[in-house]
This record gives structure tokens, sequence and C-alpha cells, in this order.
């Protein structure tokens, strides 16, 4: 009977010590305190701006939670030094290169630490490394931007804006385009010419393209131009001889020039002179008088009958060799 109370509290002590064991691994899974048994290394990274992170907030590299921050402090001037503690499993795969940025876990969740990038070239991480940062744009960032960008949009719009009501008042070249029909008139014009302009362009490009057919065919001269050395040869000879030609023809002219110029040459007496132009002319005059009596006594002595024969035999001669 005197065990039964000492029973009774060792019963009760028993739970009490299962609900305690119980307790602490519900804080221990709870409160992730079970990262802290886990082997880990420190390396560290220089921040301008954290941006809220706080410690115990996790880091993340390729995906997969390998650590958390350890501690915030200031350095320098104006940076701040982040903590970061490593599982050290982990450490193989993240190289000394690496780099780190801020995220947040979620579009407005908590502040993380992301590690990415490094080459397999470089050596892994050691204890009390520290990695460089990538600049990334934050949410205050992006808000300034997006001030920025509607300034500027505030500006364009103010700008046409002027420009739409200059157009509605026929300022401006579009304004006139789209007031005034005499410009517009004018513009069809032009136009209508440049449309011309360019069938006439076709037109002469269809005549070359006929002409250089032609080149290619032969038979034609103008082939033969082109492509017979023999022909273009002879025109070039020809060509010089005309021109050769011409050459004498103005030294003879020349000197028919010179000639006339000079009264005591022949040429210069027959100009100059009167008396010797007369005399010429009186010898021309006598001349075909002379032959018209020549032609007179021919006649008359082909009927004469002591020449008559000898004609008739000359004329029978030349029929034959006619024929």
């Amino acid at each position: 009977m005197k065990n039964t109370p000492n029973k009774k509290a060792v019963i009760v002590g028993v739970f009490v010590l299962i609900g305690l064991i119980f307790l602490v691994l519900g804080i221990l899974l709870i409160g992730n305190l079970n990262e802290t048994f886990k082997r880990k290394i420190e390396l560290s990274t220089l921040f301008d701006d954290v941006g809220g992170l706080q410690v115990g907030n996790n880091v993340w590299f390729s995906g997969v939670k390998v650590g958390s921050i350890s501690h915030l402090q200031f350095y320098a001037d104006s940076k701040v030094k982040v903590g970061m503690k490593i599982e050290a499993k982990s450490v193989p795969f993240i190289h000394k290169d690496a780099r780190v940025k801020l995220g947040s876990d979620g579009f407005i969740g908590n502040k993380i630490l992301v590690i990415y990038g490094g080459t397999s070239e470089s050596p892994q991480v050691e204890p009390g490394d520290t990695l460089r940062v990538e600049k990334t744009f934050s949410s205050e960032d992006m808000i300034n931007t997006l001030q920025e960008n509607n300034k500027n949009l505030l500006a364009i719009t103010t700008d046409f804006k002027v420009i739409s009501n200059k157009m509605a008042h026929g300022e401006g070249l579009m304004g006139k385009l789209l007031n005034d029909e005499s410009v517009y008139s004018h513009l069809d014009a032009a136009t209508l010419s440049l449309q011309n302009a360019a069938n006439k362009a076709n037109q002469l490009i269809g005549s070359l393209n006929t002409f250089s057919e032609g080149l290619n065919k032969k038979g034609t001269l103008a082939n033969e131009l082109s492509t017979d050395t023999l022909v273009f040869n002879s025109l070039r000879a020809s060509v010089r001889h005309f021109q050769q030609i011409a050459d004498t023809a103005g030294i003879l002219m020349n000197n028919l020039k010179e000639a006339s110029g000079n009264p005591h040459s022949s040429v210069g007496v027959l100009l100059h002179d009167e008396d010797a132009g007369a005399h010429l002319k009186q010898t021309i005059m006598n001349l075909e008088t002379s032959s018209q009596k020549l032609d007179e006594d021919l006649e008359a002595a082909q009927h004469n009958f002591l020449l008559r024969g000898f004609f008739k035999k000359k004329d029978r001669q030349n029929r034959k060799q006619a024929e």
C-alpha cells in the first residue's frame, strides 16, 4: 500500500518525460533546428544594399536550399557584410568564381540569397571565402524606372498633342496635305509624272534587253561587230582609210587656198586675172566647136562609099561582142 503513491509518481514522471521528448522533437522539426547539427562552413559576401535581408533567411544554390544567413554587419564605408552558413555536402559544387544575388521566396516572400554560376576550372570554395555580388534590380529600382518611363511617355504624348493640333489647323507639311486640296493635287500630279517616267524607263530597259538579245543572236550585224574580230578590224581599217582621205583632202584644200591667194600661181591667175579667165573661156569654146566639127566629119566619113564597108564591118563585130 505504501508503494502505491511512489508508483503513481513514477508513472506520472514517465509520461511527463515522454511529453517533453515529443515537445523537443516538435520544436526541432517545426523550427528546423535540426540544421544546427549539420556540418557547415562560413562564407561571406559584400552588398551595397541588402534590401531587407535578415538573419536566418535561406541561401539557395541551383534551386536547392544549402544554408542560411548567419549574421549581418556594416563593413567599410557603406557596405554590408553578409555571413552565410553553407552545408558541407554542397561545398564541392560551389566554386570560387560563383556569384551571389538577392532574390525573394515568391513574388512578395522573404528575401533570400541565391548562389549561381561558377566554372569547373575554378577550385571549390573554402571556409572564409568571399563571393562576388551580382547587381540586380530591386522593386524600388523598377518603380523608379517606371516613373522615368511615365515622364517620357507624358512628354511624348504632350508633343504628339501639339503636333496633332497643328495638323488640325493646317500648319506644317502634314497639315497642308490633310487640309489643302491643291497640295494634294500637286503631289498627285508629281506621282503621275513619276509613274510615267517609270514606264518610259521600263520601255528603255525593254529596248536595251532586245538590243542585248540581238548582240547574242548569231548572224546579226551587232553580233558580228561584237564577236567577229575580222569585221571589227575591217571597220577599223576603213575608218583609218577615211581618216587618211580626210587628211589628204584637208591638205589639198589648204594648198588650193594658198594657191588661190597667190596671184602668180596658175590657180591665182585664173581666179584673179580677168584676161587669163577670158582666154581660158575662149579656149574652152573653141574646143567645143572643134569637137562638134570633128563629130560632123566622122559622120560624113561613115557615109563615104570608100569607108562605108569598114564601118559596117566594125558595127557587126560590136554586135557579136555584145551578144
